[in-house]
């Protein structure tokens, strides 16, 4: 089943969206505030978004910024009353993939989330994202959006941030790291060399909040909103 959050704080129509898609394989959550879909993103992350401009704690062009800046392929559709050419003009510039205007069919909607999703299911296969960094595996290069220049890594710190964002969101056990990113190739290296290799990842990184330390434990790579 293909899993979705719904941000919106109407309840008739959340409920309808969420009845029509759900007879349709869907999985709908259901956020009424932009608070509560912050809280959800920070524990998982949905294959899309439906967005709503007018909520009660904001507006959800902020989120939508932010959703973008964080994840760069998770697809995005805004679904509001507010239909002025400017403010649709405005969604896509906030990072929307789509745009409904209210009222709208729920047929339409259906088909333009499945065009979506079809066209975004093979650039989320080549790439990996998080926080404003990401990996594109075909290419294997590796860059931030405060930045156009692809960020110069070696292979070793390619592979360790490769490695945590294939785990993103969970804690790896220094253990781990080292048997998977230098062991599985032969290289045997001690915790010493894992410090130095972090320390440089996270100097050409710009010293990224996302990436955690646990202590005494090893590391975690989680999306911040």
């Amino acid at each position: 089943m293909t899993d979705l959050y719904y941000i919106e704080d109407d309840p008739a129509i959340a409920g309808t969206v969420k009845e029509y898609l759900e007879q349709r394989d869907f999985t709908v959550t259901i956020c009424t505030t932009l608070a509560r879909a912050k809280l959800a993103l920070k524990r998982h992350v949905p294959s899309l978004v439906l967005l709503d401009f007018c909520m009660p704690d904001g507006h959800g062009d902020n989120l939508c910024r932010s959703l973008r800046s964080n994840w760069k392929d998770l697809p995005i559709i805004m679904l509001t009353v507010r239909g002025d050419s400017r403010d649709i003009v405005s969604g896509f510039e906030d990072g929307a993939d789509d745009y409904v205007v209210k009222p709208f069919e729920l047929e339409v909607l259906y088909s333009r989330i499945q065009a979506l999703l079809r066209r975004s299911s093979n650039t989320a296969m080549q790439e990996l994202s998080c926080a404003g960094i990401t990996i594109d595996q075909n290419r294997r290069c590796v860059y931030l959006s405060c930045e156009e220049a692809e960020i110069s890594l070696t292979a070793s710190e390619y592979q360790l941030l490769l490695y945590l964002m294939q785990n993103k969101g969970m804690t790896v056990t220094r253990e781990n790291i080292l048997a998977q990113v230098w062991d599985v190739n032969g290289n045997y290296v001690n915790n010493n060399t894992l410090t130095v290799t972090m320390k440089r990842l996270r100097d050409k990184l710009h010293q990224p909040a996302c990436l955690k330390t646990v202590r005494s434990v090893g590391y975690r790579l989680e999306d911040t909103i």
